[in-house]
């Protein structure tokens, strides 16, 4: 707890603050460096920093810097819980809610960049209409029934709080015929229909996303009907019994900006982050080895299970630090792709943890900030393409070319994808022609020897090119290459590269 005493003694020396945030890339976080000034010319907020602290300058400069690097781990462990939570909170229990818990909220069409910026989901899928559904299983199990989608592909992943998608119903998994499951919450105790698979959740709350294949906007009834099809009841309610009484919910609202993913993390007072982190992981603990051997580490931060933790727990020299910890962990994501995966003409293959990590911390942070509840490379393999062939950042500036010799592989009636987004908001980019993607759903025109050549520039680049063109932005921009449904192969290149060829890289016209 923050003590009101000062630090003692007439001469004592103060221990004062400046911040210096290493720059990287586009952003990087370091700790707070200390400098020293004599006890009567220092400013009385810089002698907050080190109240409570019984210390001299050389002893509180290396509290402040290891308190600093602690605070940076502690945020890429409490990242993905926290995004969770933002989604939560706008999809589910906010006043905006599109679903109310235990209920689907069902997207009525692809994520166009409107949709994306309604849904606030961070690097939607295009070839496929989303549902979102946030369950609380305190109460009772939930009964998932999944239909029989008659070849056409579709998944439900379903994720826990802190972001591991840990089962599958649809896919690969179980394929598409259908059935009935029953997701079941910590510690509940009963019986349950026999025709339903049971499926044990690690946390009291956990997200159901089906995706549902579509193929162009003609499609859309169809892939909108087997959407509507995958649904949820509670277990009384599937009994036809009475329903247990409904709960409220009084979810303190996430502060972030509006305009980009919730999963960025944008916070208007980056200390609601850690506020948001202690509520969030009370409510859903973490598995008890992390609880035995990693939460003990965060007391120096004020945070422990159990307890909710406020700004008032700390000194100044603490909640300074972590709140460049909260600043800095949404960008530093964003770049630190390079030091997960194999980096290969310019794109990230993806971590073979991607989805379910484990105590990968980092990779669990980098997914849940760039792409929240992405899959495991069993079910969909991720490229994300941040640069060039050259390895310089993609802009609207410049026109490319990406030349396929052969397309990615999947298991029909599975897919593969180019999909653009912006690098301001991370969601799909506006455009003439309302393209956000090119892929095995489209007629591309091949060359003479078997491939094809997508063309990545702002405008048009010709009636003979324009079925290959992929529409970019003015500014900044990305990529992701999805396939659904791998081919084995491609699911080996992650830890063998030799097992299938990497995407070709990006090529400036001209260069």
């Amino acid at each position: 707890m923050t003590s009101n005493r000062s630090a003692e003694g007439g001469n004592a020396t103060i221990i004062g603050r400046r911040m210096l945030l290493a720059m990287s890339g586009s952003i990087a976080f370091a700790p707070l460096w200390l400098r020293v000034a004599g006890g009567d010319e220092a400013r009385a907020d810089e002698a907050k920093a080190a109240e409570g602290l019984r210390a001299s300058p050389e002893q509180l400069e290396h509290i402040q810097k290891w308190i600093g690097t602690l605070a940076i781990q502690a945020a890429t462990y409490a990242a993905p819980i926290v995004a969770m939570y933002n989604l939560r909170y706008g999809d589910a229990v906010g006043p905006k809610a599109k679903a109310r818990p235990n209920e689907i909220w069902r997207m009525d069409n692809i994520s166009t960049p409107e949709l994306s910026e309604k849904s606030g989901y961070v690097s939607p899928n295009v070839n496929v209409v989303y549902g979102f559904g946030f369950l609380d299983l305190s109460q009772e199990p939930v009964i998932l029934t999944a239909p029989n989608s008659h070849g056409r592909y579709y998944m439900v992943e379903i994720v826990d709080m802190w972001s591991n998608a840990f089962s599958y119903v649809g896919g690969l998994a179980t394929g598409y015929g259908g059935g009935k499951f029953a997701l079941v919450g910590p510690g509940w105790q009963g019986t349950l229909p026999a025709e339903a698979k049971r499926i044990d959740c690690p946390t009291r709350w956990v997200l159901v996303q089906p995706r549902v294949h579509i193929i162009n906007p003609e499609d859309l009834p169809g892939a909108s009907k087997v959407l509507s099809e995958i649904t949820v009841q509670g277990l009384a309610q599937y009994l036809g019994k009475p329903a247990p009484a409904a709960l409220s919910y009084n979810y303190v609202e996430p502060k972030v900006n509006p305009k980009v993913a919730s999963s960025l993390m944008q916070f208007d007072d980056p200390l609601q982050f850690w506020e948001i982190f202690s509520s969030a992981m009370n409510e859903n603990p973490p598995p008890e080895g992390q609880i035995q051997w990693l939460l003990p580490q965060l007391k120096y931060l004020g945070i422990e299970l159990g307890k909710q933790w406020t700004r008032a727990d700390v000194t100044s020299l603490v909640a300074e630090q972590m709140k460049l910890a909260a600043e800095g962990v949404g960008p530093a994501m964003t770049e630190c792709g390079p030091i997960l995966g194999h980096s290969v003409n310019g794109w990230l293959l993806p971590p073979a943890t991607t989805g379910n990590s484990g105590a990968d911390y980092l990779t669990r942070a980098f997914v849940a900030v760039v792409g929240l509840t992405g899959n495991i490379p069993g079910e969909a393999v991720y490229y994300q393409g941040l640069l060039d062939g050259n390895l310089q950042p993609l802009t609207g500036e410049k026109r490319y070319t990406i030349t396929f010799k052969e397309p990615m592989k999947f298991i029909p009636p599975g897919f593969w994808s180019l999909t653009m987004y912006s690098s301001e908001t991370w969601y799909t980019v506006p455009n003439p022609i309302n393209r956000y993607c090119l892929g095995s759903d489209n007629q591309l025109k091949t060359n003479p020897d078997g491939s094809f050549t997508i063309y990545v520039q702002k405008d048009s680049p010709g009636p003979d090119k324009e079925s290959n063109w992929l529409p970019a932005p003015a500014g900044r921009f990305h990529f992701y290459i999805r396939t659904y449904a791998p081919a084995p192969a491609v699911v080996e290149s992650l830890t063998d590269p030799s097992a299938f060829p990497p995407p070709p890289p990006v090529v400036p016209v001209g260069s």
